[in-house]
């Protein structure tokens, strides 16, 4: 019996299929595999970038799908062979193709490690030389169904094949099976990102934040990333304008037996859209997270068996502490505070009576006790406690548990403002709406895209007078009234909604009815504004309150001013830029009370 030709290229994985029972080994002796390709494209533009070739059985059957292939392959004891014969079945059919453009195919590790060393470093490079096809046009793709066992030997394996001319991809990372290590041993000059975290990306932000993780990994690396299992435009739009190189999925176009040149034209042109994507926000997760730097002196502690006059001695040396932690074999377990400490021991008759007796007689047994990282939610319920012993006797800072120093209640007040300030940066804590790092980030976005857009800034107009007659509370529920219509007159995949702070938001319409859109959002505010004031003041239209001189006048009811700026391309280089036009715009809308005004910017049509 002849040897079927996709297995010349190794000959020793030839006598199972030659001689096996099974209906895969009746397949592959029969030359019966054959080949579909998905193409892999360039996200900046769509182009074709190359191919990944996947193995099929005889349609209308049993063994047509992959898994089922993979599935017989191992009934039959031919996984080596089954993958092997895959690897030269893709690689022959594409060269009778004679198309450019890099191929992918796909090898198991233990496949990859046994075909090196039953073939050896020589015959690997000939063998793969007879292949018809430029090595350098060769990408193997490591595809892992369980973890590898010997990062050792694929190392090895990996370095052989390399030296062919051949590059290295790594599937599914991501998945569980595909790990960092394995990332760093072989340093593939291509990742697939696993679609777990492509699939709906455009409404996750914790998988933007992840992708963005592995774009700087692979920077480190020089490793270029694909995003698979790209299914929706929506997402499509995100990993574009993350700059992710290149992408795979149905979207982009189905798996065919016919090679495709071109991808699917509803992808090519989002591609070609100069429109960019409204990034999904972390929101409400933002304002959690932990202390990481939160301020520690470096004191000195005490055991529980210290006496008072022990004690009285290392205040008198350390002049500056407020307190003295108490620990047992390295865990804080009390705090003396100084003040209260001294005017004790200093009392009549103290020291010749209790001198020499247990500190522990003056500790508080319940001290505040803050982890170095500790969860920023949870400080915050410190500091709103009934509890405020803290701000007199200070807490401990610990480490895993143990006594690492003291702090003050100064100090954490400072720590938890500073670190819901760092967060209202990223999202407000109000309205949960991007802030001003996100604001900028996505300006910017628009403005290296070469993208038309419109940026508006939304002030509340007589909002002071309403918010010092009906208080804050009534104030923030305006504030969150405001949020809510410019989201529900927005469009989500379009239009950017930010909040600077107070009664200060920034919209960047890519809509192009954004003019209608600005004046519903306008006249809902109007309306609604209305039913936040009592009674009376709706019947007369507005309030008696006191301007800014301290003199009582009549304010109408709360509305809203919004100043637009047109942006085209080029006209402006930093999201600063934008920012401060459209600021200028909305100080125009609120001098002229016009509701909505349209900057008009030098040499920009509007």
């Amino acid at each position: 019996m002849s040897q079927h030709p996709a297995l010349a290229l190794f000959s020793q994985a030839s006598d199972k299929c030659r001689f096996g029972t099974g209906p895969l080994a009746a397949l592959i002796r029969e030359g019966k595999l054959h080949v579909v390709y998905q193409p892999i494209a360039q996200l900046s533009d769509g182009v074709i970038h190359a191919h990944e070739a996947l193995i099929r059985g005889p349609v209308d059957t049993p063994l047509h799908r992959p898994d089922a292939l993979l599935a017989a392959a191992a009934a039959e004891d031919l996984e080596y062979e089954f993958e092997t014969a895959c690897v030269a079945t893709a690689v022959r059919r594409w060269r009778d193709l004679n198309e450019p453009g890099r191929l992918f195919v796909n090898i198991s590790a233990a496949v990859l490690v046994k075909m090196v060393r039953t073939i050896g470093r020589e015959a690997l490079h000939a063998s793969i030389a007879r292949l018809g096809v430029l090595p350098r046009m060769l990408v193997f793709e490591i595809t892992e169904h369980e973890r590898i066992a010997d990062m050792a030997a694929l190392a090895v394996a990996v370095e052989d094949l390399r030296s062919t001319g051949a590059s290295l991809a790594l599937d599914d990372f991501g998945d569980g099976r595909s790990s960092l290590r394995l990332w760093s041993e072989i340093k593939p000059e291509f990742v697939k990102i696993d679609k777990y975290f492509t699939k709906d990306i455009s409404s996750s932000a914790n998988k933007v934040k992840t992708i963005e993780a592995l774009q700087r990994i692979g920077v480190i690396f020089d490793t270029a990333l694909v995003a698979e299992g790209i299914e929706t435009l929506a997402d499509l739009r995100v990993l574009r304008d993350m700059d992710i190189r290149l992408g795979q999925g149905y979207q982009l176009a189905f798996p065919d037996a016919r090679l495709r040149l071109e991808i699917d034209r509803s992808a090519l042109e989002l591609l070609q859209d100069r429109r960019v994507a409204v990034f999904p926000e972390l929101g409400k997760l933002a304002q959690g997270g932990h202390l990481l730097r939160i301020a520690v002196i470096d004191a000195p502690a005490i055991g529980t068996t210290t006496s008072n006059e022990a004690l009285a001695a290392l205040f008198g040396k350390h002049r500056g502490l407020h307190a003295m932690a108490v620990v047992d074999q390295g865990r804080p377990v009390a705090i003396i505070n100084r003040a209260h400490f001294m005017n004790e021991f200093s009392r009549m008759y103290f020291r010749e009576v209790w001198g020499r007796k247990s500190c522990m007689m003056l500790a508080n047994m319940e001290p505040r006790i803050v982890e170095r990282d500790h969860k920023i939610d949870e400080l915050i319920g410190i500091l709103t406690s009934e509890d405020q012993r803290y701000l007199t006797d200070g807490f401990i800072v610990t480490e895993n548990g143990r006594y690492v120093g003291l702090g003050t209640g100064d100090q954490l007040v400072r720590s938890v403002t500073e670190k819901r300030i760092e967060a209202a940066r990223h999202a407000n804590p109000l309205t949960f709406l991007p802030g001003n790092v996100p604001i900028s980030e996505h300006i910017g976005r628009l403005l290296r895209s070469g993208a038309d857009f419109v940026a508006c800034y939304a002030d509340l107009y007589n909002f002071k007078p309403f918010n010092d007659q009906y208080g804050y509370w009534r104030g923030d529920d305006m504030i969150r009234l405001l949020a809510r219509l410019l989201l529900a007159h927005c469009d989500p995949q379009r239009d950017f909604v930010g909040h600077v702070g107070g009664d200060d938001f920034v919209i960047a319409f890519q809509s192009t009815d954004w003019h209608d859109r600005c004046s519903r959002i306008i006249d809902a505010l109007a309306t609604h504004a209305r039913e936040l004031f009592d009674p009376q003041a709706q019947a007369e239209g507005g309030i008696q309150a006191e301007d800014r001189q301290g003199v009582l006048r009549f304010f109408p009811c709360t509305t809203l001013s919004i100043g637009a700026v047109v942006v085209n391309p080029g006209q402006y280089q930093r999201a600063e830029d934008v920012a401060s036009a459209a600021a200028v715009a909305k100080h125009q809308a609120k001098s002229g009370r016009s509701g909505l005004y349209v900057l008009q910017a030098p040499n920009a049509g509007c």
